[in-house]
């Protein structure tokens, strides 16, 4: 299959994300809470879950809204506490105890994007927690804002304890010997940046595929798209509880406009069927929700709006 990104952001590497946001940053223009440290806490089911904030990433229009018109992208824009060229995303990292189990989904930056974010391991140690003592890190995908922080500026592990998660299909996208050659040069970084993860952690990583438990009652979802090997995570209880990374980057953007597509999902349509579907079967069910990239926690519920959605927060 030929994995290409979406048009729209084909222009953008990896270098011109992090030097928009420290150009942001110069500016003044950080968002009031942009680096919370205050966590997040309910239940669900059996499991305990806390969100702690990684701070946030400043990402173009042109890759947010690449279907929306001139008149559409600045009043949204403006909504996600942005201007007309471009929007803060906040990084939203679940921790979530199962037993004896402690599990992050994704882990953030650290140091290896924009430096509005990479807050998370300070939040997290400043809430009592022991990188020493996660158990589980599960990769809904290997982009450098949910895997960047598998390794310290020392080289070491951030979680030398851990057990690592991630999709076969992710696994065998990223580390393609023939990648350069077959993928557009806009990924190449990216590329570096996941096998840099990947592989520090290869001699504990488990390979999953779509149905797989990571602990009783934690299931992997197939959400395709924003990578090939994209998986968000179903937690039981209730109406169940869906953890996603990046099949919906925005509750705003594509609760609103189901049928827009974001400039950074590598397989565009394949990540727009994903979105609906992901929301639609949310609505229907009335399955709580937990946005990576959502307005901070980010957890809450899809509703019918017309032929749309609106995120409801729990």
């Amino acid at each position: 299959m030929n994995h290409t990104l979406d048009r729209s952001a084909s222009a953008f590497t990896r270098r011109q994300l992090m030097a928009g946001g420290a150009a942001l940053a110069a500016n003044g223009l950080l968002p009031k809470g942009a680096f919370a440290a205050e966590a997040h806490r309910f239940d669900h089911g059996h499991f305990d879950v806390t969100v702690f904030s990684d701070g946030f990433l400043t990402l173009p229009a042109e890759v947010l809204l690449p279907d929306a018109t001139t008149e559409e992208r600045l009043p949204i824009l403006k909504r996600l506490g942005g201007d007309a060229a471009g929007a803060p995303v906040q990084v939203n990292i679940p921790l979530i105890r199962a037993g004896d189990e402690l599990i992050l989904v994704d882990i953030g930056s650290g140091t290896s994007f924009q430096d509005s974010a990479g807050k998370f391991a300070g939040n997290l140690r400043a809430a009592g927690v022991d990188p020493d003592a996660i158990t589980k890190v599960v990769f809904t995908h290997a982009h450098p804002d949910h895997s960047g922080a598998t390794l310290g500026p020392d080289g070491r592990l951030l979680y030398p304890n851990a057990d690592y998660v991630v999709s076969a299909a992710e696994w065998e996208f990223w580390t393609d010997r023939d990648f350069e050659k077959s993928q557009p040069e806009a990924l190449h970084g990216f590329a570096r940046g996941a096998r840099r993860d990947l592989l520090a952690v290869r001699d504990r990583l488990r390979l999953v595929k779509p149905g797989d438990e990571v602990v009783p009652g934690m299931t992997v979802l197939d959400t395709p798209g924003h990578t090939p090997g994209h998986i968000s995570l179903h937690l039981d209880g209730g109406d169940g509880l869906i953890v996603t990374g990046d099949a919906a980057t925005s509750n705003v953007i594509f609760f609103e406009h189901p049928d827009w597509h974001f400039g950074f999902d590598t397989q565009a349509e394949t990540a727009l069927a994903t979105r609906k579907a992901l929301i639609d079967e949310a609505a229907n069910k009335k399955t709580k929700l937990l946005g990576y990239h959502w307005a901070y926690p980010g957890v809450g519920f899809a509703e019918r709006k017309g032929a749309a959605y609106r995120f409801v927060p729990a």
